[in-house]
């Protein structure tokens, strides 16, 4: 199987997992021990440093190191690329939302004149 070769779809491949998303959670509050990274899931130790590794190597965390203790963080970049990527279809999805806006006030708009009508009839 081929590899991803580009840093957008390496970051996308890295964010599939529901497991690695929810420890960028944890890293966007803070600085984190692999420990601290693998309470919340029931997976082997050896299960979590594989996420790490991946999401070091789409460059979405770094190791850092403090005497012995050898946390881990969030670094925004690759991320910040997700972002401008995803952003340029923000046009399409704001005409979308304008149109079914306009479906929504129209609909409620003929339900509030047919109720009007249904009044004016019962009136007779």
């Amino acid at each position: 199987m081929d590899r991803p070769t580009d840093s957008l779809s390496v970051t996308f491949a890295a964010l599939a997992d529901p497991t690695r998303r929810a420890i960028l959670a944890r890293l966007s509050r803070g600085e984190a021990s692999v420990t601290e990274l693998a309470t919340p899931f029931e997976i082997s130790q050896p299960a979590i440093s594989k996420h790490l590794r991946v999401l070091e190597r789409a460059g979405l965390i770094e190791r850092g190191r403090q005497a012995q203790w050898r946390p881990r963080r969030l670094t925004a970049g690759p991320l910040r690329d997700v972002a401008e990527w995803v952003g340029q279809y923000r046009p399409h999805w704001e005409e979308r939302f304008e149109r079914l806006d306009q479906f929504l006030r129209d609909v409620q708009s003929n339900q509030e004149n047919q109720k009007g009508t249904d009044d004016d009839r019962d009136q007779d």
